[in-house]
């Protein structure tokens, strides 16, 4: 994978570059940004830091930052969101701007909430809109000729309100599996719509051209239709958008009405975000066989993750000045952390326990508070980022670089870089089939059970039939029950577990999370609907569900045939 996309190759397609070149690379790039800030606040020795902690693979950068610091193109950001205004050169403008950003490397999220409904006017010709599910079909079909940076093809997030007079359309679109193949779909609830939902009456569609009510609808039905639609193909997903703009950290310059492609990332009209995460389970200490989380190398890793970040926005050469002038505003960063089922593992607590959720609150609150400290120190010697004033951190007199600091991301390919479990994931099986890059399948046995299994004199071989048969190992006998006890994957974890784990998460991230909550091919709708409810109430920013089996070509799997 990392020959494939990211190590640079020649004119003939032969790899020219090692894997400690790649870091190294990385390193001395980000670390030019140093050059800006005279004096004594510069890091000494910032390249040899960078590469250090990389090439341990205890941090890594969004995949753009991987594939492209050093390099001619310069991109370094994940995250956009694109504005869409209801008109014809906005939407063709935002078309274009998506087929440079995903060149680029980067994914894009879109809000089509402010398109007119299909069959309403349109005064310039005297005809009537196609509405916005339409125009969506024209980002999807630009998504399929870009390739991401010649590497890999763009992804995509489409947000519908809940209240806009199409929602039922767009609730039901990726039904078809044909449909909308380069999007995550998203609709957006509102709080009236919540309140109308518990009540169990009608509320208002609104449309968006006018600013007045079309008509109105029950609320229960459209819920149900949503549950529905999530339980059979695992969209669309919900965001809380009320939730969202409340935590906005700069609501002086608008309102965030879309996410990143994976939903953890709410976004103003054009700015970016350059991430990264940090491999937690690689922060174990022992002492006389116990094992605990050595928070102090784990802090040092924090400080320079957050400069690392910080400097990368200022190495970045954005697509658009649009997005460079939105970005530098308020120079959000999203440091996460991944592997964390792993570092349950190796702390001897099963993922889904209370146990589990007690350490992701200690351990998140510590990444949150010295991510927040690092970024104020920061502040001390580069400067508040420039949309400080009237923003809600300046109400809180909190003196920060940058505006948002936290998140978790999903860490599909770094996390199989760095060898660790995705984001804040259970294991999804012991031994899994990942498709990536879409043609290639890596068949994994996780390392910490085949040293387990190994340590009891079992032999692995023997044990493959039983593993690749289900994702969980829970009624496989001869599985010593202390392991099988340790070694809990997704569908072992009910969906309500699922959630407040992702809940715990949120509590201590700036942005949002990004987190699935599996559940079996049993699952009713009634599941899904309790799921979403269960997220709002808790705090949550947003919520996708995925219930094994509903689409046909799954990420995970536990071998070509057996889905899970």
């Amino acid at each position: 994978m990392l020959r494939r996309r990211y190590l640079i190759k020649n004119h003939h397609g032969t790899v020219t570059e090692t894997i400690p070149q790649l870091f190294w690379r990385i390193a001395t790039d980000v670390a030019r940004a140093e050059q800006l800030y005279p004096g004594p606040t510069r890091l000494a020795g910032a390249a040899q830091r960078f590469y250090e902690s990389m090439a341990r693979l205890e941090f890594l950068p969004n995949s753009p930052t991987l594939m492209n610091a050093g390099r001619p193109l310069q991109q370094l950001a994940a995250c956009f969101v694109l504005p869409v205004e209801d008109s014809l050169n906005s939407i063709l403008d935002a078309v274009k701007q998506q087929a440079l950003i995903h060149q680029s490397g980067g994914g894009t999220g879109f809000s089509f909430s402010r398109l007119r409904p299909h069959d309403d006017l349109v005064s310039s010709t005297h005809g009537i809109a196609s509405g916005p599910v339409s125009f969506m079909r024209i980002f999807n079909m630009a998504t399929d000729v870009i390739k991401q940076g010649g590497t890999r093809r763009g992804a995509n997030m489409g947000i519908l309100r809940v209240d806009h007079p199409d929602i039922l359309e767009f609730i039901g679109l990726k039904q078809n599996p044909a449909e909308m193949t380069n999007f995550n779909l998203s609709v957006g609830l509102t709080a009236d719509f919540m309140r109308a939902f518990e009540r169990r009456q009608r509320y208002g569609l609104i449309n968006p051209r006018t600013g007045k009510a079309a008509r109105r609808l029950p609320a229960q039905m459209v819920f149900d239709r949503l549950a529905q639609a999530a339980w059979a193909t695992g969209e669309p997903g919900v965001i809380y958008l009320d939730r969202i703009n409340a935590a906005n950290p700069t609501p002086r310059l608008g309102d965030i009405e879309a996410t990143n492609p994976c939903g953890e990332q709410p976004l103003l009209p054009y700015e970016s975000c350059t991430l990264g995460s940090i491999d937690v389970s690689k922060f174990v200490a022992r002492t006389g066989g116990t094992a605990a989380i050595d928070y102090a190398r784990l802090d040092e890793t924090i400080s320079l993750a957050v400069r690392f970040l910080d400097n990368v926005i200022d190495r970045n050469h954005y697509p658009l000045k649009g997005i460079e002038t939105a970005t530098l505003q308020t120079r959000k960063i999203g440091l996460g952390i991944m592997g964390f089922a792993d570092l349950l593992i190796a702390l001897d607590i099963p993922y889904g326990t209370d146990a589990a959720i007690a350490q992701a609150t200690s351990l998140m609150s510590f990444v949150q508070t010295r991510a927040h400290d690092a970024s104020r120190q920061l502040a001390l010697q580069r400067g508040l980022f420039p949309a400080y004033q009237g923003s809600r951190l300046d109400a809180r007199r909190e003196r920060r670089r940058n505006a948002t600091v936290t998140t978790i991301a999903p860490t599909g390919t770094i996390s199989l870089i760095a060898g660790c479990s995705p984001g804040i994931e259970p294991l999804y099986g012991v031994r899994i089939l990942r498709r990536a890059l879409e043609d290639l399948e890596l068949t994994m046995v996780h390392p910490a059970f085949a040293k387990m299994i190994r340590a009891h004199g079992l032999p692995l071989e023997e044990l493959r039939t039983d593993l690749a048969a289900s994702p969980s190992i829970q009624d496989i006998a001869r599985i010593p029950r202390e392991i099988r006890r340790l070694f809990i994957t997704a569908h072992d974890v009910p969906p309500q577990q699922h959630v407040r784990m992702q809940a715990v998460f949120q509590r201590f991230s700036d942005s949002g999370v990004s987190k699935t909550i599996n559940m079996p091919s049993s699952a009713t709708k009634a599941d899904v609907a309790d799921a979403f409810l269960l997220a709002y109430e808790l705090g949550c920013k947003g919520l996708t569900v995925f219930r094994s089996g509903s689409r046909e070509n799954q990420v995970l799997s536990c071998s070509p045939a057996q889905p899970c």
